[in-house]
Parts: C-alpha cells; sequence; structure tokens
C-alpha cells in the first residue's frame, strides 16, 4: 500500500505565503509524477501543478508567476511554495502521485487526504 501524507495548510492573510509539502511512504518501485490539485468551495478539483518524473512542470494559469513546484526524488516528497496568495486561492489541496508500487508491474493513481488553505483578511 501506498500513502500520501500532506502537511502544510493553514490559514494566511492575502498577499501572504505558505509551502505544503507531501510525502509518499510505503511499498513504492518508482515514483512517476507528482502534482497538487485544489478544491475550492463548491467547484470540482482543479489542477495547480505537476512535476513529471522528467521533462517541464505544468502549472495553472492562476498558479504560474506565484506558485513554484518542487519534488525531492530521495525523500518521495513534493512541494508547493505558494507566494502572493489571493483570496480566490482559499481550497482543499490535495497531492497527487503516480506509483509504481512493488511487485505490481503496473502505475496506479495515489491521492493524499487534503489540507485546507484559507486565504482571508
Amino acid at each position: 500500500q501506498v500513502q500520501l501524507v500532506e502537511s502544510g495548510g493553514g490559514s494566511v492573510q492575502p498577499g501572504g505565503s505558505l509551502r505544503l509539502s507531501c510525502a509518499a511512504s510505503g511499498s513504492i518501485f518508482r515514483i512517476n509524477a507528482m502534482g497538487w490539485y485544489r478544491q475550492p468551495p463548491g467547484k470540482q478539483r482543479e489542477l495547480v501543478a505537476f512535476i513529471p518524473s522528467g521533462g517541464s512542470t505544468i502549472y495553472a494559469d492562476s498558479a504560474k508567476g506565484r506558485f513554484t513546484i518542487s519534488r525531492d526524488n530521495a525523500k518521495n516528497t513534493v512541494y508547493l511554495q505558494m507566494n502572493s496568495l489571493k483570496p480566490e486561492d482559499t481550497a482543499v489541496y490535495y497531492c497527487y502521485s503516480e506509483v509504481m508500487p512493488t511487485l505490481r508491474p503496473e502505475n496506479y493513481d495515489y491521492w493524499g487526504q487534503g489540507t485546507q488553505v484559507t486565504v482571508s483578511s
């Protein structure tokens, strides 16, 4: 089994910053892509940023220039640095990872439990 555990959410004023972390653990043979999605109140889940094992990162237009995704492969961890936060960034943020578990030669999608980010004055 593979688990994704997020941390770093919370409340912040507009213009502030937060850093989210997500650590993958369990029976992992290989982690392919990692990313962050969010679900604002009353809306559908949407992509925020995505980082494959190789190649360029992908950002939603709303995140470009303000958010930075990075990963530490040695720690099986992905980060999301969020700067210049706006009230419309308020959402539950979910970590995502495409993982090939040990003893199972296929890729599977895994999700974290979600962490609340609230931007309000």
